[in-house]
C-alpha cells in the first residue's frame, strides 16, 4: 500500500515541510491567530504573521513554540494539522508518516509532546530526529563515516552544536539562543540608545538588512519607525550596522562559548578531523553577515556556511525518511 511521508522542521520562527519527490512544499512562519473567546483558529502561517502586534482584543496572534519546544500544545497541534493538510493537498485517504526535527537538548517530556501533537494532527506514525543530525544530512555531510564533523545549527529559538561521527552525536550542546533572542537584543538596544520602542518585525528587518556579527568596513544604515519613549508619539530614526553588531554581541558570544564547550568534550582524534574539515554553519540565523568569520576568529578553526542553510534541516528529515533503514541509528524514537 502506498504510504505518504513528510518531513517537518518545526521551528520557533518558521515551519518547513518536505514532501519526498516534490521537495519543500511549505515554508511559512510558525504563527497562529486564534479567537480570544472561542479559541478557534482564524489564520496560520504567513497570514497569521501579518497580524502579529496588530490584532484587536478579540484575536490573539502568537508563536506556539518557544526556544525550539512546544509552549502551547493545542495551538501547535492545530498548526501541524494545517501544514500537514496543506502539504498533502486536498482530500487524503492515507495518514502520512511524519518525521519531525527537534532540538538535541529536548527533554523526554518535550519529545513526547511533539510526538503526541503530530499524531493528534493526523499522522499515522511520528518519528523524531535531532536537528544537528538532520542539518548535517541536509548539508551533505557523510554522517556515517568514521570521521568527526562539526555542525552548528542556528535557528530561531535555539543553537544546536554537535560533533557527529559514525551516524551518531559524540559531543553536543543546545543553547536557547537564536534569531528571536537577537531580535529582542536589537529592540532593547534601540530602546536604550535612541529612546525608541520598535516592534519584533522591525528588529528582525534591521538584523537581516544591515546586521553583521563583526563591524563592517563600509558601514550600512537603515531608517526604522517606532514609538518615542518620552513623548509616546511615532518617530523615525536611523540605525547603523555598528549598532546592530554591538546589540547582538553578547548573544553571539553565548554561541561561541557553546561551540568551545563542545570542542572541549570532543575526543582528540575527532577534534583533529574538525580542524581539518572546518565547522559547518546551518540554520536561518546562520546567514547573518560575518558569523562564519567571527566563529573562525574566536575558535581558530575554519568555519563556513552550508549551501541553503535555512533548508538543511528539513531536507535532512526528507532524506532520512526516504532512507529509514540507513538512518535508524541516527533517529531518536518513533511511534
Amino acid at each position: 500500500m502506498f504510504v505518504k511521508k513528510i518531513g517537518i522542521d518545526l521551528g520557533t520562527v518558521n515551519t518547513l515541510v518536505y514532501v519526498p519527490k516534490k521537495g519543500i512544499a511549505i515554508n511559512e512562519p510558525s504563527v497562529v491567530a486564534v479567537g480570544e473567546s472561542d479559541r478557534r483558529v482564524l489564520a496560520v502561517g504567513s497570514e497569521a504573521r501579518e497580524m502579529l502586534g496588530r490584532t484587536p482584543d478579540s484575536i490573539i496572534a502568537k508563536r506556539p513554540l518557544k526556544d525550539g519546544v512546544i509552549a502551547d500544545y493545542k495551538t501547535t497541534e492545530s498548526m501541524l494539522r494545517f501544514f500537514i493538510n496543506k502539504a498533502l493537498g486536498g482530500v487524503r485517504f492515507v495518514s502520512p508518516e511524519v518525521m519531525i526535527a527537534v532540538p538535541a537538548g529536548i527533554t523526554s517530556t518535550e519529545r513526547r509532546a511533539v510526538i503526541d501533537a503530530t499524531l493528534q494532527a493526523g499522522a499515522k506514525a511520528a518519528f523524531i530526529i535531532k536537528q544537528p543530525i538532520a542539518a548535517a544530512i541536509g548539508a551533505g555531510i557523510p554522517i556515517g563515516s568514521a570521521s568527526g564533523h562539526m555542525i552548528i545549527e542556528i535557528g530561531g529559538g535555539t543553537s544546536e552544536i554537535a560533533v557527529i561521527s559514525l551516524g551518531g552525536i559524540v559531543a553536543s550542546t543546545s543553547v536557547r539562543i537564536g534569531g528571536t533572542k537577537l531580535d529582542y537584543a536589537i529592540q532593547e538596544y534601540v530602546r536604550k540608545k535612541y529612546n525608541l520602542a520598535i516592534g519584533e518585525r522591525s528588529a528582525e528587518e534591521l538584523k537581516i538588512k544591515i546586521g553583521s556579527a563583526l563591524p563592517l568596513s563600509e558601514k550600512m544604515s537603515m531608517e526604522v519607525r517606532g514609538r518615542d519613549m518620552l513623548s509616546g508619539l511615532p518617530r523615525t530614526t536611523e540605525v547603523t550596522s555598528d549598532d546592530i553588531t554591538e546589540a547582538i554581541e553578547d548573544e553571539l558570544q553565548g554561541i561561541v562559548q557553546a561551540v568551545k564547550s563542545v570542542l572541549q568534550e570532543t575526543p582528540p582524534e575527532l577534534s583533529a578531523d574538525v580542524i581539518d574539515k572546518g565547522m559547518v554553519i546551518s540554520g536561518g540565523t546562520g546567514q547573518l553577515r560575518n558569523l562564519d568569520e567571527l566563529l573562525a576568529r574566536s575558535i581558530d578553526v575554519p568555519a563556513y556556511v552550508a549551501d541553503d542553510p535555512l533548508q538543511n534541516v528539513v531536507k535532512g528529515t526528507g532524506v532520512a525518511l526516504e532512507n529509514l533503514d540507513s538512518y535508524k541509528r541516527s533517529i531518536l524514537s518513533a511511534k
